[in-house]
Formats: C-alpha cells, sequence, structure tokens
C-alpha cells in the first residue's frame, strides 16, 4: 500500500507549493583487509613519517577478490534501505557515482538495480570522479524536486586499487576502496538537499586521469596503460582553491554565511587540503569531518561514508546545517547545502525480514530472466533476413497514407 501511494504521488506537489528532498537513509561498506603505511613501505620507497605528514594518512582499506564495485555497493545501498525502512520497489531512481567502474557499460547502476531487485527503477552512472557523489546527489535532489521520482538512491562506491599503479608512491599511498549510499525522499517538510553547485575544467584533466584501455584507433592494440595518473602539485593548487570557491558559492546561494554552518564534510583526498580549506573559510578545524587517517581516499565514496559517521557519532544532529564539498578529475568539483531534519527510524523486524526475502527473489527472477532469455534465443532462433525484409516491407506500408487519407482539393 505505501508503495502505491508514493508512485500515485509521482508529479504531483504534496501538501503546498513545494517539494523537498531529505536524505532519509544511508549505508556504507567498508572492507575488512587493512593495509597499512608499513605495508606499503615494502612496496616502494616511503615510509610511515613521510605519508603522514604529507596526506594524513596511516591506513587504507581493499576489497578482497570476492568483491567488486557493484558488490560493495549493493551492500551500502541494502544499509541504507534498511535505515529508511524502505523496499527495493520503493526506489524510482538509482544514480550511482563511481572512478572505478567494473564495466564501461552496463552502468554499475544498472548491475546494483538488478542485484536489489528495484524493479521500477531508473539506473545510471555519474563519471565525475571524486565529485562524482555530489554531482549524483545534485541530480537525484532535483528529480525529486521537480516531482519527476519520489525516491532515489544515491551511491558512492568505488574498488580505486584496482586501478592504482602500485610502483607510484605518489598515488599508491592515497587510492583505497568502500562505498556509501544515501536514499533521499520527497517530503513537503522545508530541509533537505537546499542547494548544489557542480563545476568543470576540462583543461585540466590529464592533471588526474584514468586511461579507459580503449584502443587509440579501431584497428590499434589495447592501450597498455590505464592505472592512474597525477600532478601531485597541480591538483593540490586546485584543490585548496575550488574547496574554499564551491563553499562559499553554495553558501551565497542560500544567503548564508560561514558562520551560519554547523558542519563541513570535505571530500577526503588530503589532510593538507582539509586545513587549508579550513584557513581559507576561517572555521576551526572541528568543523570538518575527517576520517581520512582510516579509509584513505575513497573517491565517491569518501563523502557519504564521512557523513554516515558522523551522524552515528553525534556530530551530525537534527537541523543542523552541513556543507558537503570536494574536488576531483575532470577537472571537476562542487558542493551541496543539506539541512539535516533525518530522525531515527524505528526498527521494523518484520520489515527487515521482508526486505531480505526480497533480496532473495530478485536473485531468482535475475536468473529466471537470463534462462528465458536464452531460451527464447534457443527454441525461436534469430530472424531470417526474408522475414526482416517482410517486417520492413510491412513497416513501410502501413505509414503510407491510403486514398481515404488524401486531403481533398
Amino acid at each position: 500500500m505505501a508503495t502505491t501511494t508514493r508512485k500515485k504521488q509521482i508529479g504531483l506537489k504534496p501538501g503546498g507549493d513545494r517539494r523537498y528532498a531529505h536524505v532519509v537513509g544511508w549505508g556504507v561498506e567498508i572492507p575488512e583487509r587493512v593495509l597499512t603505511n608499513h605495508e606499503i613501505e615494502m612496496m616502494v620507497d616511503t615510509n610511515d613519517q613521510w605519508i603522514r605528514e604529507r596526506t594524513g594518512i596511516a591506513e587504507r582499506r581493499i576489497a578482497d577478490d570476492r568483491d567488486t564495485t557493484v558488490t560493495l555497493g549493493v551492500r551500502a545501498a541494502r544499509k541504507a534501505l534498511s535505515h529508511a525502512d524502505l523496499n527495493p520497489s520503493d526506489i524510482d531512481l538509482i544514480i550511482v557515482a563511481t572512478s572505478s567502474p567494473a564495466y564501461l557499460f552496463p552502468a554499475t547502476a544498472c548491475l546494483i538495480q538488478d542485484r536489489l531487485g528495484a524493479t521500477d527503477a531508473g539506473a545510471f552512472d555519474v563519471l565525475a570522479a571524486c565529485s562524482g557523489f555530489i554531482f549524483a546527489l545534485g541530480l537525484a535532489s532535483a528529480q525529486i524536486r521537480a516531482g519527476m521520482v519520489n525516491t532515489a538512491l544515491v551511491i558512492g562506491t568505488e574498488t580505486l586499487s584496482r586501478i592504482v599503479d602500485w610502483t607510484d608512491r605518489g598515488t599508491c599511498i592515497l587510492f583505497a576502496d568502500g562505498a556509501g549510499a544515501f536514499v533521499l525522499h520527497a517530503s513537503e517538510v522545508p530541509g533537505g538537499v537546499q542547494h548544489v553547485v557542480m563545476h568543470s575544467d576540462g583543461s585540466g584533466g590529464e592533471l588526474l586521469c584514468a586511461p579507459s584501455g580503449v584502443r587509440p584507433t579501431w584497428n590499434g592494440t589495447p592501450a597498455p596503460d590505464v592505472l592512474t595518473q597525477m600532478n601531485g602539485r597541480e591538483v593540490f593548487r586546485f584543490a585548496t582553491r575550488v574547496m574554499v570557491s564551491a563553499t562559499e558559492e553554495v553558501l551565497d546561494k542560500a544567503n548564508l554565511t560561514t558562520s551560519d554552518i554547523d558542519v563541513v564534510v570535505p571530500h577526503q583526498a588530503n589532510l593538507r587540503i582539509i586545513q587549508a580549506a579550513a584557513r581559507g573559510l576561517d572555521l576551526p578545524m572541528d568543523k570538518f569531518i575527517v576520517n581520512i587517517d582510516r579509509y584513505g581516499n575513497t573517491s565517491t565514496a569518501s563523502i557519504p561514508i564521512a557523513v554516515a559517521e558522523a551522524v552515528e557519532s553525534g556530530r551530525i544532529r537534527p537541523n543542523d546545517k552541513i556543507v558537503l564539498v570536494g574536488f576531483g578529475g575532470g577537472l571537476t568539483w562542487g558542493a551541496a547545502l543539506i539541512e539535516w531534519q533525518v530522525m531515527a527510524t524505528p526498527a521494523s523486524a518484520a520489515r527487515e525480514v521482508v526486505r531480505e526475502g526480497w533480496y532473495i527473489v530478485a536473485r531468482i527472477r535475475s536468473l529466471m530472466r537470463r534462462v528465458f532469455r536464452f531460451l527464447e534465443a534457443v527454441l525461436g532462433g534469430s530472424p531470417t533476413s526474408e522475414a526482416l525484409r517482410a517486417e520492413e516491407k510491412a513497416r513501410r506500408s502501413s505509414s503510407k497514407p491510403s486514398n481515404n487519407d488524401k486531403p481533398e482539393r
């Protein structure tokens, strides 16, 4: 019944003239494998002190061989849905931000949609590097405010360890794996995602990039270099500038100042960048959420992971005004202003059982659809060239106007 009601509301403005996109659930998935600085000392010419001083990172998490960008994203999404006490059938839209997809296509979002059994949801990926989660959040909240959808799932998920050059000490010390997810839902209550700013500058694309491996020409050999490349000095200079400007811009759109902000959640790229942003904004570091020391740079997953930890620890509370701000390859950068209105969702053991059953059914449904396609191909066969020509002839014939359709002179 709840699902039917939500679907009927799409396109309407409930209870008033405006709709608001609230974060009603969140979830994270952190791989168990911890890779410390001391272990990296054995791979490249570096040491724990050098890494800590230049990045603030002490350890990071690495996905094991059984996990992928998809599986991490699925588990984060399931936790977010559980926190929101919603079922996959309630989801209208899934947007996945990732810098390390398993495929160029299909989209990671489509594979997650299938695993969740969100059969009514449209799904697509956003590729904006580490700014991706903010970009995806902006797209999803805009769809909700416009009345196009009621419930959206936004996921940042990464297995960056698989596109890192483990012989390059400039990048291998930074990047890590993980996933985070938000559930957004329409409400007539003011608050939620208020403003989002997004920017890009392709002239700096080569400063931070990971080639796709696509052949440079139609008959060439595949490009051998698909690992992450970064000009650390230039990226640092860029990041310290745009973290400040994006924060100021999103506050200006809301007619707020830095004194109105309760918490800033920055992209966890480098502790020195975060400290420089704090100085540029004239804010104390205790207003910034920092967990890079434990997780490293998880790209699109870093902001949702940091938000979830801050909420669980009580650093983000209802009615807080928070700014999410980040930057990434592209070059891209952006910020989001959220008025946090989330209250704890009452636990429902019965609905949790229903959700778990739904995920089992989703796997069975996916398998049955694959079997059906196989049988359809075997029993039905491919259409012959004669059948295709006959079909095209019939289509053209039906598109021609009849004598009765001719206009009178």
